[in-house]
């Protein structure tokens, strides 16, 4: 038992140190305590592991820096730095090739020095942004010596390739302008249909190495649209023409009469002109439409008997303006239909010169026939004729009796009557422009020199067509 101590006051005392009661010892004993400066130690161990956690991260980051920059610099010298190329090298980007493919075949050819580097240096340009769409462009490239790579980069996102043109002029048929660019090698692909007639602009197209044809054609069919659309709004709304298509197919007409620009709003009042009065168009280039379709060419001159013949693209032998297009016309001659000179006239044919003589009568239309005609015979004489020395040889004109002179009188009144008679019929069945085979400028071969003579407005004799 524990001792207790009195006080000096009598009571007792507590129990000395180390002294415990049964109870005392069944209670759990108390956790002995720290010692003093363990507590001040654990912090800093704390602080110790995280400056070696954080130096290493530092470090680790440091060396990569170190190797990020020197492959940086690296890749930069290469990219910036001159290309092995010696000269200018021509390279074809196919389509569909991706940027590994398209680097492993600048690197086989010769262009850049590393694969990887443009590879790289293509991904960093569109992940910093550097252009708005940077996918590398298929096509025909000339690459310039010693081009950097990221020259050779820039070159082919730009799709800065090497250009072809096709020049396509106005008067073509669609069949005709098919055929031309299927002979055009740059092109490539097969054209699935030939394009409705008049639906293609005449124009010079550019294109790249390997354009599919069809693609020509779509671009062109897109451009008549904009064309049709841009003119149509700015039309004179009194002309006898009410929609685009009368407006293609009257313009086609005009294009095929005259390859003169300065005379395409005068033939387009001709027709205008005459469709008001209820005349028929009687234009040649609708009769050859009419035999040949879209080939285009006749190959020879037009006959009365092709003339006389019905055909719905026929201008002599129907009214009004044919089903549709003959050609492909050109925005100038578009603009003449829409805008057609302030003129009276109702007839034109070829003056000999490349254009046209243009009359608002019959009686003025048969003298520029006859002027045409003369230009005529003097083409048909061989070289070196003279027509004086043959008029001074000739035979003197023997002096006519009186018998007989009053006999010719008689006849030639019965000619001249027969003639103003014809001239009136004329007039009112077939006042024709009578183009007298000129005035085609896209195809004059179809119209030879004599073509039209045969129905000329003119009461003239005329030999008639040998039989084909």
């Amino acid at each position: 038992m524990s001792q207790q101590r009195r006080r000096p006051d009598g009571n007792k005392t507590a129990r000395t140190a180390g002294a415990r009661s049964p109870a005392e010892r069944l209670e759990p004993g108390r956790a002995p305590r720290r010692p003093r400066g363990l507590d001040a130690r654990e912090p800093s161990r704390v602080v110790s592991t995280l400056v070696r956690i954080i130096s290493g991260v530092l470090t680790v980051s440091l060396i990569g820096m170190l190797l990020v920059g020197g492959m940086s610099f690296t890749i930069y010298n290469q990219y910036e730095s001159p290309g092995p190329l010696d000269a200018p090298r021509v390279v074809v980007i196919p389509k569909g090739e991706g940027r590994i493919a398209i680097a492993e075949r600048l690197e086989k050819d010769g262009i850049i020095s590393n694969r990887w580097t443009f590879v790289g240096g293509h991904l960093m340009q569109n992940f910093f942004g550097q252009r708005k769409n940077g996918e590398l462009k298929a096509g025909e490239y000339e690459i310039k010596e010693h081009a950097s790579i990221r020259e050779v980069i820039d070159t082919l996102s730009e799709g800065k390739s090497i250009l072809y043109k096709a020049t396509l002029p106005e008067g073509l048929t669609s069949e005709q302008i098919v055929e031309r660019l299927k002979a055009e090698p740059s092109l490539s692909g097969e054209v699935t249909h030939v394009p409705p007639e008049g639906s293609l602009l005449p124009d010079t197209y550019y294109f790249s190495k390997g354009t599919p044809r069809q693609e020509i054609l779509e671009r062109m069919q897109a451009e008549m649209g904009k064309a049709i659309s841009a003119l149509w709004e700015n039309r004179d709304p009194s002309l006898p023409i009410k929609s685009a298509e009368e407006l293609v197919t009257f313009a086609s007409i005009v294009e095929k009469e005259t390859g003169r620009a300065d005379e395409r709003d005068r033939v387009a009042a001709v027709f205008y002109n005459r469709l008001r009065k209820g005349m028929r168009l009687q234009s040649d280039p609708t009769i050859v439409y009419g035999i040949v379709g879209g080939q285009g060419a006749l190959g020879r001159g037009i006959t009365k008997f092709d003339i006389e013949t019905k055909s719905p693209y026929n201008t002599y032998q129907i009214s009004g303006l044919p089903p549709g297009p003959i050609c492909n016309p050109g925005k100038s001659a578009m603009q003449a239909a829409l805008h057609p000179a302030q003129t009276s006239d109702l007839y034109f044919v070829a003056d000999g010169t490349g254009g046209h003589a243009f009359s608002e009568n019959l009686k003025d239309h048969n003298t520029a026939v006859q002027k045409w005609r003369e230009v005529e015979k003097q083409r048909a004489k061989p070289d070196g004729a003279d027509d004086s020395k043959a008029d001074d040889n000739s035979a003197p004109i023997p002096q006519a009796k009186p018998d007989a002179a009053a006999k010719d009188q008689a006849r030639k009144g019965k000619a001249v009557q027969q003639a103003r008679k014809n001239a009136k019929a004329t007039q009112n069945q077939s006042p024709g422009t009578a183009t007298a085979g000129g005035g085609d400028g896209a195809a004059a071969s179809d119209q030879a020199s004599g073509a039209a003579t045969d129905t000329a407005d003119v009461p003239l004799p005329v030999k008639k067509p040998k039989k084909q």
